[in-house]
Parts: structure tokens; sequence; C-alpha cells
């Protein structure tokens, strides 16, 4: 009879024991992570306000897959962030979105990437109150986004299946982001903008003006590097000012023209640089080759990839006019040597009505200087003009060169005057000493990526001001008149204002749901019960078992 005794008080240990072991575990929600993540942007654009508003976030994580999203932070992936599932979240009332950014960027699908862009387009837009975040994965994160996943999926389960797992498996993430600090706004941004010349042959000879907007863009600026847009464009504006300083050292060579090189800041919030950069030549400055003959402007936007170039006017341009010959001679560039990219001219209308304009050269156009944009996108609202993944797999390389020989070319011909002279097919300038070096354009491509260059961040941490003063000693090499021009805001009167907090430290708690604490005390108070009645009616358990024991004997 003893040994029989003790087994059962043997098991009842052990059951004391798991319940305990359990217990142990939920007590371990001294489990946490800190990370360091990135608010979604913030910013008013002539009385428009743009992006989140919020940076507090106190809530549990869940994925976007569950019904119910009301107070809770919700976990995505690229994949999973969509315009619907971002406006759901809206609508629910959720306390936060953290979106996991993949650190091999070109290994997202293509489908993938593009959704991704027009939805965060998309959610840039308009403000909201809720708090967005960006972080670079990492195995603590996937491993979190894999569990509220896996949440997720068993409420299709039966409801005894998914109430016992809530209760003993599950693992709750709570995602804290505390400041005591206010969001503040931010007036004070220096906006730069750099100029350099190569002086033509006579004088009061004209101007072509090349210029590029050298910022980037996206839902988070401590993660847009801006490749492609505009990345490319000024590297191709880089290669073109060292090709015709050969040029133009060489007085034999040196042809009728200024040719004015501009890389412009606050591209990407309604050309802000450009404007006030036009705004000193024209209405402050004694003396500008802006003032005088300026045969035309031409941007460059977004040139890195794609078999289409594009010419976007304010107005089409009129017969026998520098620009209509210019764009003349890029055709037949293209026609002679690369018949397989279309080219096409897009007329956009300046709409005086609207208060922000879609390409850089409708600033010049809005005082009458001839200009227009070359690039490979169509749509002034193309999502390819603004993204986080915006990154160096976006490049196309061969393409880059390519676009960047086509304008080159076309600048020759125009300037030499070439095509009344040879026949186009037997023109090329550009080869041997005086082609576009691969590795440079690699090497400037790396660099301007290497760092975010979204405009409030520019002139803010030391290792983007630095960028900005490698690219002025860039022109100071190829260039002369070199001009940097630094443009502060009035602040009682600003043409756009951020804000701060942008760059958060998060942590993440793992911890048992509430449901296993009652699970937990719900195992021990039947512990307890069972004990107290075994104590309490010990002789009468001991006399049935002491009787069940010898009948079975007998």
């Amino acid at each position: 009879m003893l040994p029989r005794d003790l087994s059962v008080a043997a098991e009842l240990l052990l059951l004391l024991v798991c319940v305990q072991r359990l217990h142990g575990s939920a007590l371990s929600a001294v489990s946490s992570y800190e990370f360091r993540a990135y608010r979604m942007q913030q910013f008013n654009l002539v009385q428009r306000k743009h992006g989140c508003r919020g940076a507090i976030v106190v809530a549990e994580a869940r994925s976007a897959d569950e019904p119910v999203l009301t107070r809770r932070c919700v976990i995505m992936k690229v994949l999973d962030f969509t315009t619907e599932k971002y406006l759901e979240a809206q609508k629910q009332s959720a306390a936060a979105i953290l979106i996991l950014l993949p650190k091999n960027i070109s290994a997202i699908p293509h489908d993938t990437v593009q959704s991704f862009m027009v939805s965060e387009s998309e959610a840039l837009l308009k403000e909201t109150l809720m708090p967005v975040y960006v972080v670079p994965e990492d195995e603590q994160l996937l491993y979190m986004y894999e569990e509220v996943k896996q949440a997720a999926a068993t409420r299709t389960s039966s409801i005894f299946v998914r109430v016992l797992r809530s209760m003993v498996t599950a693992t709750a993430f709570q995602i804290l982001v505390s400041n005591n600090v206010p969001i503040k706004g931010i007036t004070d941004n220096i906006i730069t903008t750099l100029e350099g010349v190569l002086p033509g042959a006579g004088e009061d000879v004209p101007t072509v003006v090349i210029t590029a907007h050298y910022d980037s863009y996206g839902l988070a600026p401590w993660l847009s590097y801006g490749a492609d847009s505009n990345g490319s464009g000024v590297t191709i504006l880089l290669e073109l000012a060292r090709l015709f300083q050969k040029l133009f050292s060489n007085p034999s060579t040196r042809p009728p023209y200024h040719l004015m090189f501009s890389l412009t800041g606050g591209g990407k919030y309604n050309f802000l640089g450009t404007k006030r950069w036009i705004e000193d030549n024209l209405d402050h400055a004694e003396s500008s080759l802006l003032h005088d003959n300026v045969a035309f402007v031409l941007c460059l936007d977004t040139l890195a990839n794609s078999d289409e170039l594009y010419m976007h006017v304010s107005r089409p341009p009129k017969p026998d006019t520098p620009m209509q010959s210019f764009i003349q001679q890029l055709e037949e560039v293209v026609s002679s040597r690369f018949p397989w990219v279309k080219v096409g001219l897009v007329h956009k209308k300046i709409n005086l009505v609207e208060s922000t304009v879609a390409w850089e050269h409708e600033r010049y156009s809005l005082r009458r200087i001839p200009s227009f944009t070359l690039s490979r996108l169509e749509d002034p609202k193309s999502e390819l003009r603004g993204s986080i993944l915006d990154t160096m797999s976006q490049v196309d390389y061969r393409k880059m060169k390519r676009n960047g020989i086509i304008i080159a070319e076309a600048l020759a011909r125009y300037m030499y005057n070439l095509s009344d002279k040879i026949s186009p097919k037997d023109v090329q300038v550009f080869k041997g000493q005086l082609d576009f070096h691969d590795s440079r354009m690699s090497s400037l491509m790396s660099f301007l990526t290497s760092v975010p260059r979204a405009t409030q961040l520019l002139d803010k941490e030391p290792s983007h001001i630095l960028l900005v003063n490698s690219l002025e000693h860039e022109f100071k090499r190829y260039l002369q008149q070199v001009h940097r021009h630094a443009y502060r805001q009035d602040r009682r009167d600003p043409d756009i204002t951020f804000f701060d907090q942008m760059n958060q430290p998060i942590v993440m708690y793992r911890v048992k749901p509430a449901a296993f604490d009652l699970f937990l005390g719900g195992c021990i108070a039947a512990y307890l019960g069972i004990v107290y009645y075994t104590i309490q009616n010990f002789d009468y358990l001991y006399t049935k078992l002491k009787a069940a024991v010898k009948s079975k004997h007998d």
C-alpha cells in the first residue's frame, strides 16, 4: 500500500514541478530587445500637412492578418504593406504600424517592390495621427513577426485549439516607444545649391544650363537613399562636367556657348532650392548668366533604367529655337545609335492655381526661361520618384551610361553645330579618352547612396554635410566660378516645416498573454484544492483506498 501512496504523491509532485516551470517561463517577461526604428515623414508644405503626427507607442504586436487591430501595433513586412491594409489599420485606430525592411532589397520580387512604392506614395499624400515606423530586419524582429503571424493563423482552428494555444504556448510582444518630449517643428533648415561654369569662346555668347536636384525622398527620411531618383541625374551631370571640361580647356575645341551646371537642394519639396537660386540670379544679382542669353535649361531626373526617355515641357518648343534644335539633335542620336530607345515629348501646362510644381523645369518656365526635364518617367506622380526601396538594386549602369552618352552627344552636336558638317551616323564625339568611365559612374553612385540624402538631414548630420562638401569639391575639380548658395528659411513664414524625432529607440518585450496567467492560476488553485481535500479527508480516503486494494487481492 505504501508504494502506491508514494506513487500518487509523486504524480502530484510532478504536476507541481511542471506548473512551477511554466510559471517560471511566464515570469521571464524579463526578455526585452531594443532596436532603432525610423519614423515616417512628417512635414508641412505650402499649408498642407503630410506624414504621421504621432511618435509614442505602447501596444501589443499583432499581425496585419488579424481581424481586430484596435490599439495594437501592426507588424508588417514589405510584402504586407498595401494601401488597403494601411487604410484598414487607420480605420480600426491601430496604435501603430511597424514595417520590417529586408537587408537585401534586390531579393524582393519586382511586383512587390512596385506595390510597396505605390502604397508608400499614397500614404505620404496625407497626414495621419497613427505612428508609422520602418526598421531593418534582424533575427529577433523576424522571430516576432513569425510568432504574431502564426498566432493570427490559428484563428482558422477550432475554438478549443485557439484558446489552449493562447493560454499555454503563445508569446505576446509589447512594443514601447516612450518620449516625454513633444514633437517639435524645424524651420531653420539650410538648403544648399551649387553652381559652376565652363566659359565658352567669345563674349555675350548663349548659356546652356544643366541641372539636377540631389536630395532624396521616401517613407522614412533616414532610409531614403534615392539611387535612381535622383542619384542617377547627379551622376550623369558630374560625368558631363568632367568630359566637357576637357573640350572647353582647349581653345581650339571650346564652343561658342557657356555651359553652366547646378546641383539644387529641396528638389523633393517643391524644388525650393531651385526657386531660391533663380530668384537670387534674376532678382538680386547685379550680373548673372541667367540674366543674359539663356539658350535653354536641361533638368536631369531619374535616368538609371528603362529604354524610354521623355522630354517634359511646359510649352511646346517653337521651330528654329535653341531648345527645338537640341531636342532634334537628341532624337537623331537616339535614332542613329540607339534605335530601340523610345523618345517622347510630354507637354504639361503649369497650373498657376496649384501651389506646387511637378518638375524642376517648371520653376524656370514660370520665369519664362526655356527649359525642359529629361527623365525615363512619363508620369510626374510616379511612385519611382521617391521611395525607401530606391536603392542600388534599381540602377542599371549600362542604361544609365547610355542615357548619359545620348545627352552628351546631343549637347556636342548642338553646341558645335556638327549635324550641318557631318552625317549624323558618323558623329561620335565621346569615345576613347572622352568616353564615360564605368568605374567613375559606379563609384559616384556608391558614394551618393552611402548616406540618406533627405533634405531635413543634409544640414544636420556630419556625414550628410560631408556629402554636400564632396559634391562642391567635384565642381571645383572641373568647373570655374563655383559658388555655394546656402538658403535659410524665414522662420516667421517658412516654405516648409520639418519635424524631429525621426530616429527613435524602440523596446520590444516578450511576455506571456493574460490568458496564460489565468490558466496558471487555475492550475495552482486546482492543485492546492486537491492537496487541501486530501488532508481534510485523509482517513476517509485511506479507508476507501485500503478497502479497494483488499478487494482486489481477494
